[in-house]
């Protein structure tokens, strides 16, 4: 049986490293994106292969189409079929009150953590979607207890991206599961990534 292939993206450190390695002892082979930290997302690739995986490293921003675009074509090109997605790429942002933040505080929370996952998600459904000719799939969104708690004092503007992550996966939960994709969301609390 073929190993299952799943694109995780910030797969290269922290919650999406930790998600790689698991799934790469399960048997799942990979594509990994990650932003900037080449030498932790090719440790990742390399614990990964030690499992069996077949990994392969995309570098570029998850928050933006481009970089959306590009992973997919990565995954399209190595393995021909995505069966899993793990939209783990995303920013606290500057941690500072809402009366001190900037529009940029905004638009780079907001595009990291929505708009860069909702171009993912889009993908997804465009590979996956069996009224589409995939074979259908899971995403998961990963997504923050912050959405709940809102984190006051500190990251308001985290809170609300998360919060927005929360309600797309819902929406996009309905709206494709007749067509052969399960989708969920994950809330952790604080996480040591580091």
């Amino acid at each position: 049986m073929a190993r299952k292939v799943m694109l995780i993206t910030g797969g290269g450190r922290g919650i999406g490293a930790a998600t790689a390695r698991l799934a790469a002892a399960r048997g799942h082979d990979l594509v990994l994106t990650y932003l900037s930290d080449a030498a932790r997302a090719e440790a990742t690739a390399r614990a990964c292969k030690e499992s069996g995986a077949k990994v392969v490293l995309c570098q570029g921003d998850a928050g933006t189409e481009a970089g959306v675009l590009a992973a997919y074509a990565a995954a399209r090109d190595a393995f021909g079929r995505i069966d899993v997605v793990v939209n783990n790429a995303g920013t606290t942002g500057g941690k500072r009150l809402v009366a001190d933040t900037t529009v940029e505080d905004w638009q780079g929370v907001l595009n990291a953590n929505v708009v860069g996952l909702a171009l993912s998600c889009r993908e997804a459904v465009r590979h996956m979607s069996t009224r589409r000719g995939g074979a259908g799939g899971v995403i998961v969104n990963v997504s923050s207890r912050a959405a709940e708690l809102g984190s006051p004092g500190e990251w308001v503007h985290y809170a609300a991206s998360k919060g927005a992550v929360d309600r797309l996966t819902i929406g996009l939960a309905k709206e494709v599961a007749a067509e052969g994709i399960r989708v969920n969301a994950v809330n952790p609390g604080l996480i040591d990534t580091e």
